[in-house]
């Protein structure tokens, strides 16, 4: 069953590009997302709390809960990608009205693609060789490339190009990490993690952290972190608003998976120190150079994506420290994965609206299509730590793990950058949700007052609630799962 969740989306993914009808196609992707979300829960309640192993395959606590994650984002995206692309006759008009050139792109290779971009997260999720997770992530890399492109615009072509570039680099640095990890097992070791962890004592030290820097820069790429960030904001902020929820509440956590399997390598080798100070210097180093370039934005898509670099960054720093702050991480991975998919849909229907990107041209949101301005101030204020959301209490948990490791330099730089990104983002959000249009002009007759469709409306509605319901009350079993997933990093 577990190698269903790569064998179904594959399945369809192939499929549906011989498939002429449309309707049949969306269906496709829906039943798709569906079918996945239902296997996963199986697994989840089948799995009793042991892990599943194996040389290739197997699912631990950890890969299990980034499963979870990708499954309920993908289902949630794909219903509304169905509503998307059944309004290609209105948005091709008002895109070619804004000097867009709409996709030329058949419907079906942007659906099998979608498809095919969840059987490899997937398979990232589920592998327990280290060279074959290098293989999955290199593959989301060219299943994810025709999506970033699909609108055909120069810059999302442009985007498309820096991304298969730098990720192209990074991971090639990755592979070279593999080979460093067979180094340091003198040929003898097979590159299966629970092998790796198992001897790690006997692993060559000086070869294992050569490893490790080369696998943190190679899938810190892939994760977006600072330095090597740039083809991020391009791609999150040039690609479809359901594509940029999946590239940054998914697949930036498929690239982190990569570099928590190789911390736990390092943490039963002894070398947590080495592994966990990196991981907190470039948490830091993205928190800020993130907040840096939130401030005066006024491309409210490319804001977001610096968003994503900023929580990539607390992800990071939570599982460096460890203890509390690590497991902290785990629940802030879901917050982050569940508010940013929510806020990108919502960027997409605020940019079908307006048919700008810029925030300064984006007005009384609130007026013109209540239901999205509230969601988009409620992912605000979720996104920025604000309660009662539920990244309030990860940011939280991750700041009391700080200070509980006695960190308060570190603690005085995590809560400035925070207060910094707030204000920047407020700077932005709160003028388009309630600011009046410059012109003396009525708002009714700048913008319709448009009514969100269902496929829009139930998908980031049930986003919200759940990123709401973790905000207030957080079940036993679900601590105890979190904790799972962090105890191989540090966490309890």
């Amino acid at each position: 069953m577990l190698f269903s969740t790569v064998l179904i989306p594959l399945i369809l993914g192939l499929g549906v590009l011989g498939i002429p009808w449309k309707g049949v196609r969306r269906g496709i992707l829906i039943a798709g997302g569906g079918c996945h979300a239902l296997v996963v829960a199986a697994l989840a309640f089948t799995k009793n709390g042991f892990p599943v192993t194996g040389t290739w395959i197997g699912l631990d606590s950890t890969g299990l809960l980034f499963l979870s994650i990708t499954s309920v984002l993908f289902l949630s995206v794909a219903i509304y990608t169905a509503g998307y692309l059944g309004r290609d006759s209105e948005r091709r008009v008002r895109d070619s009205v804004e000097g867009f050139l709409f996709s030329n792109e058949p419907e079906a290779i942007f659906i099998g693609c979608l498809l095919l971009f969840l059987a490899s997260m997937s398979l990232v999720c589920i592998s327990r060789d280290m060279g074959l997770l290098w293989v999955a992530i290199e593959a989301t890399t060219l299943v994810s490339a025709p999506l970033i492109s699909f609108h055909r615009h120069h810059r999302s072509l442009e985007a498309t190009w820096k991304y298969l570039l730098i990720c192209s680099v990074g991971i090639a640095i990755a592979l070279l990490g593999n080979y460093f990890l067979a180094f340091a097992g003198h040929g003898k070791v097979h590159l299966n993690l629970d092998n790796l962890i198992a001897e790690a004592a006997t692993l060559d030290q000086r070869w294992l952290k050569a490893a490790f820097l080369m696998l943190l820069v190679g899938y810190g790429t892939k994760m977006g972190m600072v330095p090597m960030h740039t083809w991020l904001p391009d791609a999150h902020s040039e690609s479809p608003s359901m594509v940029s929820a999946l590239l940054s509440g998914a697949l930036l956590n498929c690239a982190f998976l990569g570099i928590l399997r190789s911390h736990f390598i390092l943490t039963a080798a002894g070398l947590v120190l080495f592994s966990g100070e990196l991981l907190v210097f470039f948490g830091m180093l993205s928190m800020a150079v993130a907040a840096a370039f939130m401030i005066r934005q006024n491309d409210y898509k490319r804001m977001l994506a610096y968003s994503s670099i900023e929580h990539m960054g607390i992800l990071a720093l939570g599982v460096g420290l460890g203890g509390l702050a690590g497991t902290g991480a785990m629940l802030h991975a879901v917050n982050h994965s569940l508010t940013k998919g929510l806020l990108f849909l919502v960027s997409g229907h605020i940019l079908f609206t307006y048919g700008t990107k810029k925030s300064s041209d984006v007005k009384h949101i609130i007026k013109t299509a209540p239901l999205t301005g509230c969601l988009w101030l409620a992912g605000f204020l979720a996104i920025t730590g604000a309660p009662p959301f539920g990244p309030f209490l990860s940011e939280l948990t991750i700041l009391k793990g700080i200070l509980d490791a006695g960190r308060w330099g570190v603690a005085a730089g995590y809560v400035l950058v925070l207060a910094v990104i707030f204000i920047a983002m407020a700077r932005v959000v709160i003028p388009m949700a309630f600011g009046l249009p410059e012109q003396q002009k009525s708002i009714e007759s700048i913008h319709v007052n448009h009514r969100e469709p269902a496929w829009f409306a139930w998908p980031v509605m049930g986003m919200a609630m759940v990123i709401l319901v973790l905000g207030l009350y957080i079940p036993g079993p679900v601590w105890s799962f979190l904790g799972k997933a962090a105890a191989m990093a540090g966490g309890f």
